[in-house]
Parts: structure tokens; C-alpha cells; sequence
């Protein structure tokens, strides 16, 4: 029987790397879901070629464009995340979730409970809703892998032992930057910042590497989703990326994982969990592996690490406060509105502001709590003037 598979943000790097594993090996898959934000045409050709009978388009000027050109009754293309109800007669047997931002909190919450197994590839998610995801996962009984090379390395490698680790150190390249001290990077300039060393990215996602803010909300989203306490985590730099996570057990074994810098690694063993079948990856990079070159992370070269001390043990919106606040701050440098080094000084101003330390001691309760919390960051961040 072929597994039922639903792809939400198809459109996207994760969307687009998931179809070419399924494509490999269609006569084994179902697609019965693909959604996008605003880029239909690529939408429609998905649907097209996999045979997809139902989209969503949630930008209602992309989803109007999409009706006019694709008026036949065969595929159901709707506005919003509403008819989950209509489209899932049966649990799909697999969910990726890869829609970019705070948008994929509530899509995600919503489709948890129509599927027997969900992928996440979005750590805003994570970060900001992780209580509420956990609380889903556990109603509905639905297994969750996180898609994250680091945390995908880590979940496929504790199995049980989760209670035996003594330390996860999170490698991270340092990006473009990571020999210089932060004092030396008041001239960057976008290009620049874009360059990143080792992995393929988008825009946004290679200058929070080149910040660290990448790295420090990977590790939030380990401590939640392992349930570790944040002295069990550390960040290193290793410029390479060949390893992405390093396990430390009780019991004296270390466990490293390595793969090479490509997504289809940990999206393709999400989808094959526990399945007998194998991807064709490069050889064993024996040059790598005989120059790890593994640094402690430092702070004078990376002062977002300070933000690493402010992080609450529980659950709250805090984390919404830092991941909006960066996304914004990114999105102002991405249209050269404010200088690089202005990103990691307003968020270390923002994480030391009274009001916004208030946020520790409130714990998401729903996703409009999580986006009022992100708009009024956003305002706050607006109130400083500065550009």
C-alpha cells in the first residue's frame, strides 16, 4: 500500500529536496497535500507532475492567480490551513512540516493529529511552541523527528538512552567570520556576511550562521526537544561541518555524528525511518575526518553567545522575543538598512530590557500569545530608531 504524504511548504529547499527523494521512488508514495505562501506556479507544476489533489496558497493575491489559471475540478486549491478536515479521510503516514517562520506554528498544531508520523523542519516552531507541539504530539499519539541535521543526528542516535547523556556539544561552521573578533566586523558588508563557507543557504539562514543566532536557537530547540537542561549543551566551532552534533554518554561512550553538508541526509532517513533503503552519498571523507579542527565557541568573536546565560530553564515567551527580534533585525540588514554588527547589538540590548525579561515567567499558552509577543517586539525594535 502507498504511504499517505503531506508536504506543507513544498515550494521551499526542504519542500523541494523531500519531492526529489519521493520522486525516486514514487510507486511507494501518495502525495495527497502540498502547500506554498505565495509562489504558485512552482505549486501547480508540484501538483502536476506528482498528481496532487489538493493545495493550499495562503497569500490570498497568489492563491485568486492560482484559481484563474487552473480551473479544472480534479485538484481543490484553498486560501488557508481551515480544511484539513476535508482533505485527511485517513491519517497520512507522514507530514512534513517546512513552512519558514512563526507562520508554520499554527499549520503544524493543526495538521498533528491528521498524520501517524510529522517531521519538523522549522525551529521558530520549535522554539516558540514547542509546549504546545509536545502537548499535540501526545494527544494524538503522533511520532515527531526533528529535521535539523544537529538534532536529527542526535534524535536518530540516543534511541532510549536519552537519560544517559552527559553532554551534546552543536558544531557550528562560525560561518564567513569565525576567525575574526566581533570588534572587526563594523564594515561588513552583505555579500560578505552571505558568504558562508561550507553549506548552500538561504539568505536569511547564512547570516544568523554568520551570527551565531543560528546555533544558539538550535541549541533551545535541543534542550526542549530532548528535555536537557542548558548546561548539558555546548556550541563549538568547526569549521568543515562534516560532524554536526557530538553525544557524550554516562557510561563513557562518545558518539559522533558526520554526514556531509546536504539536507537530503536527514530528510531522506526522516521519510525512511526504520526502512530498509539507502541513498547514494559521497565516500567517507577521510581528509575531514583527520582534521576536525574542533574550537570552543568564543565570545569576543561571537557575542551572541552571551544570550546563552539568558535563556529560561522553562518554557516561555522569551524565546519568541529573541527568534522575532533577530528575524526582524535580519530582515532590516538583509535590505541594508542597518550595518551587520547592529543585529547582534539590539538583540543583547533587547535580552537586558526590563520589560522584556518580564516574558521569562510567561509560558505560551496559545499562538495568538506568540505573535502578539512578535508584534510587539517588532514595535519595540521600531521605537529605537535605527535607521
Amino acid at each position: 500500500m502507498k504511504k499517505k504524504i503531506a508536504i506543507l511548504g513544498s515550494t521551499g529547499s526542504i519542500g523541494e529536496s523531500l519531492l526529489k527523494i519521493i520522486e525516486k521512488d514514487i510507486e511507494n508514495f501518495d502525495i495527497i497535500l502540498l502547500s506554498a505562501n505565495k509562489n504558485y506556479n512552482k505549486l501547480l507544476k508540484q501538483a502536476k507532475k506528482f498528481k496532487v489533489k489538493n493545495l493550499i496558497i495562503s497569500d490570498f493575491n497568489a492563491f485568486k492567480k492560482a484559481k484563474l489559471i487552473y480551473k479544472k475540478k480534479d485538484i481543490q486549491i484553498y486560501n488557508n490551513f481551515n480544511n484539513f478536515n476535508n482533505i485527511f479521510k485517513i491519517r497520512a503516514d507522514y507530514i512534513m512540516s517546512s513552512i519558514v517562520g512563526l507562520d508554520g506554528l499554527q499549520p503544524t498544531l493543526d495538521i498533528i493529529k491528521h498524520t501517524k508520523t510529522i517531521a519538523i523542519a522549522n525551529k521558530e516552531t520549535i522554539i516558540c511552541g514547542w509546549n504546545l507541539i509536545k502537548k499535540k504530539l501526545t494527544k494524538y499519539k503522533v511520532n515527531f523527528i526533528p529535521v535539523d541535521s544537529e538534532h536529527f543526528s542526535i534524535w536518530s542516535s540516543i534511541n532510549s538512552n536519552k537519560l544517559n547523556i552527559e553532554k551534546i556539544f552543536l558544531t557550528a561552521s562560525g560561518g564567513p567570520f569565525y576567525k575574526n573578533k566581533f570588534s572587526e566586523l563594523n564594515n561588513i558588508k552583505l555579500h560578505q556576511a552571505l558568504k558562508h563557507p561550507t553549506w548552500k543557504m538561504g539568505k536569511k539562514i547564512s547570516i544568523d550562521s554568520a551570527t551565531l543566532a543560528n546555533k544558539i536557537f538550535e541549541l533551545i530547540e535541543a534542550k526542549k526537544i530532548f528535555n536537557l537542561e542548558l548546561r548539558k549543551i555546548k556550541i563549538i566551532t568547526h569549521p568543515s561541518s562534516y560532524v554536526h552534533a557530538i553525544i557524550k554518554f554516562n557510561n563513557g561512550l562518545i558518539k559522533l555524528i558526520a554526514h556531509e553538508t546536504s539536507m537530503i541526509v536527514p530528510i531522506f532517513n526522516s521519510l525512511y525511518w526504520n526502512a530498509d533503503k539507502s541513498i547514494k552519498t559521497k565516500s567517507i571523507n577521510f581528509r575531514k575526518l583527520n582534521n576536525l579542527n574542533f574550537m570552543y565557541s568564543k565570545n569576543t568573536n561571537f557575542p551572541l553567545l552571551n544570550l546563552i546565560k539568558k535563556i529560561p530553564n522553562k518554557d516561555s515567551l522569551f524565546e519568541t522575543v529573541i527568534v522575532s527580534a533577530n528575524d526582524y533585525l535580519v530582515s532590516l540588514f538583509l535590505n541594508k538598512k542597518i550595518r551587520f554588527t547592529t543585529i547582534v547589538k539590539v538583540l543583547l540590548k533587547i535580552s537586558n530590557m526590563k520589560h522584556f525579561k518580564l516574558f521569562k515567567n510567561q509560558k505560551p499558552i496559545n499562538v495568538s500569545q506568540i505573535l502578539k509577543a512578535k508584534e510587539y517586539t517588532i514595535k519595540s525594535i521600531d521605537k529605537l530608531n535605527l535607521y
